[in-house]
């Protein structure tokens, strides 16, 4: 079954301190949420190509209590999002593995690749484990930004903005990652200064 199989399939946009994101539910639970993209509609347009069979609705309670949530974590409070029911139906089982390890990395956190591989038992999965990120149709509710290359760096990050977004959510939950910065491209004089 496919991201676009779930049954009765609804959508909401909702605003955020990163801007207008999108989140997708089934009977089962969130199949899906999309960061902002250029615009509204744009964000809109891409939802309605990851998921066809959706529909713009009223979110039921459940899902409004995860919009509630996800709103506050990305206005820079400290929530826990793993109480959100998620439909996996359509991940992989080695995917939602990863992404088990990766809900129970609170705010603030972070783990490299290699780490979440060793908490699944062979710390040889990392690239398994960043491809699976890559895939992730969860970002925030499945934290893949709160997962770092080694020795501290980025690494990748497939939401609209890549590296720049991944950093953007980590400044908001206050992590100190020591790779690259947002302000990585600033010339010298003008960067804040890093706290040792």
């Amino acid at each position: 079954m496919s991201e676009q199989d779930s049954p009765n399939p609804g959508y909401a946009l909702f605003e955020t301190a990163i801007g207008r994101c999108g989140i997708v539910w089934s009977e089962r639970g969130i199949t899906g949420v999309q960061f902002p993209e250029g615009s509204e509609q744009a964000t809109r347009n891409r939802l309605q190509r990851r998921f066809p069979n959706a529909r713009e609705t009223a979110a039921p309670p459940a899902v409004l209590h995860t919009i509630a949530e996800i709103t506050a974590l990305l206005a820079g409070e400290r929530r826990d999002l793993r109480d959100a029911v998620l439909d996996c139906a359509a991940v992989p089982d080695f995917n939602r593995r990863v992404y088990d390890v990766a809900r129970a990395i609170p705010p603030g956190s972070t783990l490299s690749y290699g780490e979440v591989a060793e908490r699944l038992g062979d710390r040889a999965l990392a690239r398994e484990v960043a491809q699976a990120l890559g895939q992730n149709p969860f970002p925030i509710i499945v934290p893949c930004h709160r997962v770092m290359a080694a020795g501290g760096k980025t690494g990748g990050f497939s939401a609209p903005g890549g590296v720049r977004t991944k950093l953007k959510l980590l400044s908001i939950e206050r992590a100190q990652p020591s790779g690259p910065t947002l302000f990585d491209d600033l010339p010298l004089a003008t960067r804040p200064r890093r706290r040792a």
